[in-house]
């Protein structure tokens, strides 16, 4: 086959280069027909040249095919056919924000913090109830430790001596009720006959039965219910057992904070004044002295309704002839008033016990005395004197004792009273008042028609005294 000659190499080279000026004119008038007729002519060329000239000039021809597609597309400059933004892909337009993967991280985050810190809470919330009341122990007995460290004595051992001197006092009244009370379970026990004899034959004459002590004691202990009873008793043992050394714990728990509150009371005051500036300072050593005076007032006042109530318990106890009275009398006057909500019929229960012993009916004597003693304590009494030892409104100490058994319950009724004083006293530093002005409706004594009357007065001498100012008032009018 013979080379090819130069006239054809030139018509070639011309062609490719026709082709390549049709492509930029064609790119002028629109990108994407440029870019199909760009295209086109480049494989058109490629091939005609590939034929003709080989490998060498077909890639020659290509090469300003592609430079003219280029120029097309940066002479279109991104835009469509109507010379407009171009469209976004799908891809992009579902692509999310780079915000929202960080946003969901930091969402799940605190949600796990928030759940962490709430099962936290309820696993420590019996640890915080206890430093809560023991911290109100040490308030109460800051007084005591404060007068026998200011006399030289180290605090450690002034609030050794004091808890020692509680612990002493409650073991004894713990021994000496104890003794009673099992002395007293013995003499019903062996008395219990006699009781049930005498209940039989009160029924037997008042409705006219042939009831026998053997009968009903052979059908009392062969009755299902006793026989139940007896199992349900015996596997709670455990249970009991498991309660008192849980309130052991919890009692040493509290006494062991309250130690450490009251014998390192300066130093817990230094510790947390240095975190906090002068002012605050100030501020925190106030309501420190507030918080022990008020709990120290509560207290007080605990103290004299539990000598008011051993004193009326006492009376009733003589006049009935019940055994061992000056101590049931103490015993209903302590646990009646440090023990809220349910020490009242606690301290009530043992009594009318021991009354039994002595005669059912003095057992229902005992039972009402309780109750309206409890009325007239609760009404009457404990208001008037916590409105002058806590200074607190009676209204308020009532139910603030309220909300605070149903927040903490037991505790929270017994820390109830100094706490919502303490903080009364501790915000009324902070609350400008003014004197009240002299007006008789303050007071409230006046009747409706004096009001009337002194009304009328007073737009009387206001008519006067406008009159006074225009001129139009005569000395002889008035």
């Amino acid at each position: 086959m013979a080379p090819p000659t130069d006239d054809t190499d030139g018509s070639d080279l011309t062609a490719s280069t026709d082709s390549t000026a049709s492509a930029d004119s064609t790119a002028v008038t629109g990108a994407t027909a440029a870019t199909a007729s760009a295209g086109a002519t480049a494989a058109t060329a490629a091939t005609a040249s590939a034929g003709s000239t080989g490998p060498v000039a077909a890639s020659g021809a290509a090469e300003p095919a592609a430079s003219a597609a280029s120029a097309v597309s940066a002479t279109s400059g991104g835009r469509g056919d109507g010379g407009g933004p171009a469209p976004v892909s799908a891809g992009q337009a579902a692509r999310m924000p780079r915000w929202l993967p960080r946003a969901l991280v930091l969402a799940l985050a605190l949600y796990s913090v928030f759940l962490l810190g709430n099962w936290a809470f309820h696993q420590l919330v019996g640890l915080l109830v206890n430093i809560l009341l023991a911290f109100f122990l040490a308030l109460a007995i800051e007084p005591a430790v404060g007068r026998m460290a200011a006399r030289g004595m180290r605090r450690g051992l002034a609030t050794f001596l004091v808890f020692f001197a509680v612990l002493i006092f409650s073991v004894g009244f713990v021994v000496l009720l104890g003794s009673m009370l099992a002395g007293q379970i013995v003499d019903m026990v062996e008395n219990f006959p006699k009781y049930l004899d005498s209940l039989i034959n009160w029924i037997n004459q008042n409705f006219h039965t042939d009831l026998s002590r053997v009968e009903v004691q052979d059908s009392v202990l062969s009755s299902d219910w006793l026989q139940k009873y007896v199992q349900n008793s015996a596997s709670g043992v455990l249970d009991v057992s498991a309660t008192v050394l849980g309130g052991l714990f919890r009692l040493l728990t509290i006494f062991l904070f309250s130690f450490y509150f009251a014998a390192d009371g300066p130093r817990l005051r230094r510790a947390l004044c240095s975190v906090l500036p002068p002012a605050r300072q100030t501020e925190v050593l106030r309501a420190w002295e507030i918080a022990v005076d008020k709990t120290g007032g509560y207290l007080y006042s605990r103290g004299l309704m539990a000598l008011i109530s051993g004193t009326a318990h006492f009376v009733l106890f003589e006049i009935l002839d019940v055994p061992y009275a000056p101590a049931l009398a103490v015993w209903v006057g302590l646990v009646s008033q440090f023990i809220p909500t349910i020490g009242t019929y606690l301290a009530g229960a043992l009594p009318m016990l021991i009354a039994f012993t002595v005669n059912p009916w003095y057992a229902l004597w005992v039972l009402g005395f309780v109750v309206i003693y409890q009325q007239f304590e609760n009404y009457l009494l404990q208001p008037k004197l916590t409105s002058k030892t806590v200074d607190i409104h009676p209204a308020v100490a009532f139910g603030s004792v309220i909300a605070g058994t149903a927040l903490l319950g037991v505790v929270g009724a017994l820390i109830a009273i100094p706490a919502v004083a303490t903080l009364q006293a501790f915000l009324g530093a902070y609350v400008k008042r003014y004197d009240v002005t002299d007006d008789p409706r303050v007071h409230g004594h006046r009747r409706y028609g004096e009001a009337v009357v002194a009304r009328l007065q007073k737009a009387l001498h206001h008519k006067k005294e406008a009159a006074q100012e225009s001129g139009q008032f005569r000395p002889e009018d008035s």
